[in-house]
């Protein structure tokens, strides 16, 4: 890190948020320094995107200073995706470089003059000389391959932001905030709507940086492959943690049950939460993430882990039969969208009993149109799929608009859907952490957080032995993610799945299958050994040229 070790980047002093009457936090000391990765991690509304706000400068604090070091450059990944509609995809990453955007705007208006005086001169003469030391003339190049990296092609690079779709627009603001190695970087759900090659890159190109950065993110194993340390909004506090979400995921499990067990005594706690920090950091060493890590949780007390305010959902799948061996077969499916694009084709295969299979491609299209077809909602363009006949399925559609078209309160809108009288449904939704006052909102008015809550609440009522999930942790915060994970791992039934999230897919999948136009890969093994090995890599390059 040469010059800039031990500076610190970011510093916050006594700072204070509140809306109205609403505390979220007060008395907030932090210095962020260079070389770390921060992930922050909330409650949904504890704040978490509010202090990134308050760090850059978009939100002022009721009380308190945020400073960075002398002449540092922040960047941010911006939310706003109609802001640079006017302005072509290269200027807008570009611009992601304040100072050298704004140098090569003067030197060309200084260059466009029918005549320059000398003071032009003088002025144009100073600008070359900047432009020269922020390695302007790289710029475009540097701009096009990060363009490149986030999967916006050449073909786009010139084209009005305006032309793009939200997807696409989405990696273009992520490669401006990435230009130009800003001193600190702040990133809000920066793997919202990118693909899972896209991911594996940002996550390795971040392990590499040196600056201060700070992330937001719902997928969990994006927090532990790029943070050193964690930061915690709980209990009206930010706190900063040694380590990364599992850590901290497991040490508040643990101190949880600590402190639900009268019996046991202070000093077997202690040696408890050493043993576990103890077993983490050796972990930390083998999952070749950085040693900076794994020194902080050598050096971490006992005293600092501590149980979490955080409430998990009660997500439990439970069959009604026990499913026959014969679940699926699926033969020779085809798929075409209405553009004329394949989606899939020659598609076959048979699942076996207690598998959990994820559906992986580069068109998303393609895995809600498989579940759509296998589902009865879709005419398949070539090929036929047959159900075992004591197979019963729940589907957890991509799209649930319509399931919400409607007057009904919570509490009647569950009742469609499963035996039970009023009582064991308000059960049901206590245990998606709907409040008593809550349930008797009507369903149109929902957040995509609870009408994905409530989508789950259905599924649990249909008991059934094969589970469809299409995406399943769309506009889910990390504790239903966490608590949706953990009751699929035990599932004894089928799961037939797609999702964008590592850590779910590597923890559930038992096998992978990849739809491509030209046909499928189908192996049998995790999610980690598909990704990395060679034989695959070569294959799916083929499948989809």
């Amino acid at each position: 890190m040469g010059e800039l070790e031990g500076l610190y980047m970011i510093t916050l002093t006594n700072i204070a948020i509140q809306f109205g009457k609403r505390v979220l936090y007060k008395d907030v000391n932090i210095k962020f320094t260079n070389g770390n990765i921060y992930g922050v991690i909330g409650a949904n509304g504890a704040g978490k995107s509010t202090l990134l706000r308050a760090i850059s400068g978009e939100l002022e604090p009721n009380k308190g200073t945020v400073e960075l070091g002398p002449g540092e450059r922040l960047s941010v990944l911006e939310q706003d995706h109609f802001k640079y509609d006017e302005f072509t995809v290269l200027n807008t990453v570009l611009m992601g470089h304040k100072p050298l955007w704004d140098n090569m705007q003067e030197r060309d208006a200084i260059y466009s003059k029918p005549e320059m005086t000398e003071e032009d001169g003088n002025r144009a003469a100073e600008l070359e000389e900047k432009f020269a030391e922020m390695d302007g003339w790289n710029a475009e190049s540097d701009a096009a391959q990060m363009l490149q990296h986030v999967g916006i092609k050449d073909a786009l690079h010139y084209k009005q932001m305006s032309e793009l779709s939200n997807n696409e627009k989405v990696r273009v603001m992520l490669a401006k905030a990435l230009f130009g190695n800003p001193d600190n970087l702040l990133l809000d759900e920066p793997t919202n709507d990118l693909d899972l090659d896209t991911v594996q890159w940002l996550e390795e190109y971040l392990s590499q940086v040196e600056q201060t950065v700070l992330v937001v993110s719902h997928d969990r194993h994006f927090l532990d492959a790029v943070s050193t340390q964690t930061v915690d909004i709980d209990f009206g506090k930010v706190s900063v943690f040694a380590g990364n979400y599992s850590f901290w995921y497991e040490s508040s499990q643990l101190a949880l049950r600590q402190a639900q067990n009268q019996r046991q005594k202070a000093e077997e706690k202690r040696k408890e939460l050493e043993e576990f920090i103890r077993r983490f950091s050796a972990n930390v060493a083998k999952s070749k993430q950085t040693t900076s890590r794994k020194k902080m949780l050598e050096k971490l007390n006992v005293e600092e882990i501590t149980p979490s305010t955080r409430k998990y959902p009660g997500i439990i799948f439970q069959m009604e039969r026990e499913p026959g061996n014969q679940i699926l077969e699926v033969e020779g499916l085809k798929a075409v969208d209405t553009d004329g694009t394949v989606l899939f084709d020659n598609v076959s295969f048979t699942i076996e009993r207690g598998q959990k299979t994820v559906f992986l491609s580069h068109n998303p299209k393609a895995m809600t149109a498989l579940f759509e077809i296998i589902n009865g909602n879709r005419e398949a363009d070539a090929g036929t799929f047959k159900w075992g006949v004591t197979i019963t399925t729940a589907y957890l559609p991509l799209d649930n608009t319509e399931f919400f078209k409607s007057e009904l309160n919570l509490v009647d809108w569950l009742m469609q859907y499963g035996p039970g009288n009023e009582v064991a449904m308000k059960g049901f939704l206590g245990r998606m952490l709907f409040k008593q006052e809550e349930v008797e909102k009507k369903v149109n008015v929902l957040s995509g957080g609870e009408k994905m809550r409530c989508m789950i609440a259905r599924m649990q009522l249909q008991n059934a032995n094969c589970l469809i999930l299409d995406t399943p942790t769309n506009h889910l915060d990390l504790e239903s993610i966490q608590a949706f994970n953990n009751n699929l791992i035990g599932f004894k039934g089928n799961i037939l799945f797609a999702s964008h999230d590592h850590e779910f897919i590597h923890t559930v999948a038992d096998r992978i299958i990849e739809l491509t136009p030209k046909g499928t890969i189908d192996k049998l093994m995790t999610y980690d050994d598909y990704i990395y090995d060679a034989a695959i890599k070569e294959q799916k390059e083929q499948l989809y040229s």
